[in-house]
């Protein structure tokens, strides 16, 4: 069953090495909380509300310094572990590391009082706290998962690579490291505007139960690169020099498609949510629909569609597809099928949210303005 899919090369370690990869993400959270907690940080607000201040949050963002360190410790092998080691050892390290988001969200769930949702179950699952900041806001965990996931996403992407080139020497699949630079580049993107997080609705709604523990340390961090899992044992599908370069351009053009709609969807957000009045890029003018004392952003980006930016995780998602140069091997689209059930489905819920949130009458007033949901004439 396991060489039927594929992924048999995953399970070539050692006794030893199983256990050392099972163990591998403890290492990683504590290196990584003490990162955190040890490097300097610059302190911004938030648009999330401190209940008992009734001020905007603090928070601590050094993500890029710990993101760029990551990456160079990783790169030199500064701490004897070879390249390929996270790739290798990727299905040991989601057992281990699933265990101990076990573990994390029974203690969210237990330190805090039981509040609306009285079903345990219920509350380890979707949490009971929006925040837990520890030493005085110097840690925020929320923030803390979004470091730990994006650096990993983007070690286990270029450890990926690495097993590739070791496997195949000059046979070596292009398309993975190019899979590898879009994440890095995703990541190093996120890490730059990190302050823009903080106006996302992760970090406004979602509270910390073991779904988003779990989504972003391990799903964030090990799972993003499922596509790997089959795909870093192929060498280079065989094109000829033409086919190649049309290949690897067409699928970075794609990936930069949707990034830009992304990142520019969220950046306009992000815009307004911050000056209200002004103009995004110098170009966009601000229009929006008066809620009460709220206001529905409905210019730019967010008048083409609802969700627009889910469009562009969708083109992204869809070069991810592409970029290894085997179209029908399923393992291609493992990513592909992820991101738009999952952005489908977060819609439905997004729709709801905002109608309780704007109003039905006012929700309803900016559906019948902006009709689409995610793909302009299409859905």
């Amino acid at each position: 069953m396991i060489e039927w899919l594929g992924i048999g090369h995953l399970f070539e370690l050692s006794g030893t090495e199983a256990i050392w990869g099972f163990l591998t993400p403890l290492v990683i959270f504590v290196v990584f909380f003490l990162a955190q907690l040890i490097l300097p940080a610059r302190r911004v607000t938030g648009y999330v509300v401190n209940p008992e201040t009734g001020e905007p949050r603090n928070y601590r963002l050094n993500g890029l310094p710990i993101f760029a360190i990551a990456v160079i410790v990783w790169g030199f092998e500064l701490t004897g572990m070879p390249r390929d080691w996270f790739y290798r050892s990727s299905l040991y390290a989601v057992a281990g590391g699933t265990v101990l988001c076990v573990i994390f969200a029974t203690y969210a769930m237990l330190s805090q009082p039981p509040g609306e949702i009285q079903n345990r179950f219920v509350a380890w699952w979707e949490g009971r706290a929006l925040e837990l900041p520890f030493f005085k806001e110097r840690f925020d965990l929320k923030m803390y998962l979004y470091v730990v996931g994006g650096t990993m996403l983007t070690l286990n992407a270029l450890s990926g690579a690495a097993y590739n080139y070791e496997r195949f020497g000059d046979n070596f699949n292009p398309g993975v490291f190019l899979y590898a630079a879009f994440f890095t580049f995703y990541v190093l993107d996120y890490f730059i505007f990190e302050r823009v997080q903080l106006y996302t609705y992760d970090l406004i709604h979602e509270k910390l139960g073991f779904k988003l523990i779990w989504g972003g340390l391990i799903v964030y961090g090990w799972l993003y690169i499922l596509p790997l899992w089959g795909m870093a044992a192929h060498p280079h599908p065989g094109f000829s020099t033409v086919w190649t370069y049309v290949w690897l351009i067409g699928t970075a053009a794609l990936f930069l498609v949707g990034w830009t709609i992304s990142r520019g969807a969220n950046m306009q957000k992000y815009t307004f949510k911050r000056w209200p009045d002004r103009k995004f890029l110098g170009l966009i003018e601000p229009e929006y629909i008066q809620a009460g004392d709220r206001k529905i952003l409905c210019s730019g980006f967010w008048g083409v569609a609802r969700h627009f930016d889910y469009m562009g995780e969708g083109f992204f998602s869809f070069s991810i597809g592409l970029v290894f140069g085997y179209f029908v091997n399923p393992w291609a689209w493992t990513y592909f099928v992820f991101i738009v059930s999952l952005f489908t489905w977060r819609q439905i819920i997004d729709d709801h949210n905002c109608a309780e949130k704007y109003g039905a009458e006012k929700w309803a007033e900016y559906k019948a303005r902006v009709k689409y949901r995610i793909f302009p004439g299409v859905y």
